[in-house]
């Protein structure tokens, strides 16, 4: 059972470096094909063209698609983004000394 949970946090990480990877590659004809798309001044048909083109990205291309996971665990809830770990595996660490400047508050 373990041993499954590792492969599907491996899945999940994977997954989501594929999503960053995805939208980095193509952000700038993403943007530029939702901008002609969007334009209210353009003719009806370039604008069709534009969405047409935006349909045909895969689903990894758009930004929605990337989610923030713990790169330990692949959990996608209660991450603290600046260390890219969930709660539960930034706290270990924290009690480990494994994270420069940052230890148990204390007063």
């Amino acid at each position: 059972m373990n041993h499954a949970n590792k492969a599907m946090r491996n899945a999940r990480v994977m997954r989501d470096v594929k999503a960053r990877e995805g939208v980095l590659k193509n952000e700038i004809s993403r943007r530029a094909y939702l901008y002609v798309a969007r334009n209210t001044t353009l003719p009806p048909q370039v604008r069709h063209q534009a969405q047409l083109q935006l349909n045909t990205f895969d689903k990894y291309t758009r930004p929605t698609t990337v989610k923030n996971r713990c790169s330990e665990t692949g959990r996608g809830r209660g991450i603290i983004s600046e260390f890219a770990l969930c709660r539960y595996q930034f706290r270990l660490r924290a009690l480990h000394g494994e994270l420069n400047g940052v230890h148990k508050a204390c007063w």
